[in-house]
């Protein structure tokens, strides 16, 4: 099968990319720089075609689609910067590559008859709660521009495709660019205490999981929306931070606050991330390890 890849830059991208390579499909990776940029490693990402892309430029988008003419494309590429989004002068970019970009994917998937896989997030919700958000729910209400701009994204896929899957994620970490981990283990070289909001409340995504079963899906035609996380059950910031720190051997010291405490955000944050993962064992797929098995694979990864 050959798929094209946005964003492999990013975390996902990136895994995705070599999860592909080792189920033997051919893979086209793309992003907005001129050539690769992410981690230069002896992976896929680096062996296999690569192609600079602005999703934003609708001809591009179109013209580069019906060169490659894939039979299914996972839409990576976004913009997850959340608190700069919330800044004037980004909203309308963020927008356009969100929003926009899918929808330019979404013309040239419903052209060329391609699967597409559009990774959204819990964000869309309003985040208030106590349930797991369960993926067919429509109870649309974004809390900053980021959820809002995504959820545009999704909307654009669900009305105007069939072969689609809208998978959404939390709390993702992996090898390619920064996330909550690595902030920690960072930040915890330098101090011996630090402050770690305790009322938001999710599980962890680890992207080389991840990855597994997005291609696993892409391989059926179970077409719908679909949460994806680790299993091992719901956590807080601060409990993920406290393990992080563990299994990594730090003697730092976390102090667990409330988000009006901590304080800092400009972006509002959901305190109710949990996603209910039901409907992936309804459809067959296997449920990703645990987080907690998942984060003692990526120290690893990461030389702890």
């Amino acid at each position: 099968m050959k798929v094209f890849v946005t964003g492999v830059a990013g975390q996902l991208g990136h895994d995705v990319m070599n999860e592909l390579a080792r189920r033997g499909h051919e893979g086209i990776g793309s992003d907005v720089a001129s050539e690769y940029s992410g981690v230069q490693d002896k992976t896929a990402v680096t062996r296999m075609p690569y192609v600079s892309l602005d999703i934003t430029d609708a001809d591009a988008v179109e013209r580069v689609m019906d060169e490659v003419c894939p039979d299914a494309v996972v839409h990576c590429a976004a913009w997850t910067a959340v608190d700069l989004a919330e800044d004037e002068d980004k909203v309308e970019k963020v927008r356009a590559i969100n929003a926009g970009g899918t929808k330019n994917i979404v013309r040239a998937c419903k052209k060329l008859d391609s699967k597409m896989i559009y990774l959204s997030t819990d964000y869309v919700f309003d985040g208030q709660g106590s349930e797991a958000w369960q993926p067919d729910c429509k109870d649309y209400k974004p809390l900053n521009v980021y959820g809002q701009t995504k959820l545009e994204g999704e909307l654009s896929v669900s009305e105007n495709l069939e072969k689609f899957f809208i998978v959404r994620i939390a709390w993702v970490f992996g090898l390619n660019g920064k996330n909550f981990i690595k902030t920690m283990l960072d930040i915890g070289k330098k101090h011996d205490t630090l402050r770690v909001v305790n009322d938001q409340v999710g599980t962890p995504t680890y992207t080389y999981d991840l990855a597994r079963l997005l291609v696993d899906m892409m391989e059926t035609d179970k077409y719908g929306y679909y949460h994806a996380t680790n299993e091992g059950g719901y956590i807080s910031w601060y409990e993920f931070a406290c393990e992080i720190f563990n299994k990594a051997g730090y003697a730092t010291r976390v102090v667990p606050v409330t988000t009006e405490e901590y304080g800092l955000s400009k972006a509002a944050r959901p305190f109710n991330s949990r996603l209910s993962k039901a409907k992936l064992v309804e459809a067959g797929f296997e449920p990703l390890p645990t987080w907690q098995n998942a984060l003692g694979r990526y120290l690893k990864e990461l030389g702890y």
